[in-house]
């Protein structure tokens, strides 16, 4: 919740839309490089994976994680595994995706590895989940 409250304080600053927008990208990528190695590498990837997807996502911290965000709401976010000491990392998806297939559908991914063929498929979830 710390984090969150800076997030808050942080994205409250004047500044125009550019500058804001820049200010949050370079804090994303300053969480990604905190990362352990193998987090690092995936959140990197995943980074690289959604913004080619997606330009119109907008990079930012959330909740201390890396998210994307689509008129300031989270579309998008990856969860470390070190930050909750869990067995994998996840890139999950909010409510705000359309991502809705029937009754029920997956919400989030759980990531211990990434090859081309994961990373093929997060681009098509992320231009779903925009569209």
């Amino acid at each position: 919740m710390k984090e969150r409250a800076k997030e808050l304080k942080a994205s409250a600053r004047r500044g125009s839309r550019a500058d804001k927008a820049a200010e949050e990208e370079a804090a994303v990528l300053a969480k990604i490089a905190e990362m352990q190695d193998s987090d690092r590498a995936m959140a990197e990837r995943i980074h690289a994976v959604v913004k080619a997807s997606a330009p119109e996502l907008a990079p930012k911290l959330w909740y201390g994680m890396p998210a994307y965000a689509k008129d300031g709401k989270v579309v998008c976010f990856f969860q470390s595994a070190e930050k909750f000491n869990a067995r994998y990392a996840t890139f999950g998806f909010s409510d705000k995706a359309n991502l809705d297939e029937g009754a029920m559908w997956p919400a989030s991914y759980a990531l211990k590895d990434l090859t081309a063929a994961d990373e093929a498929r997060i681009g098509e979830l992320v231009k779903k989940a925009v569209n």
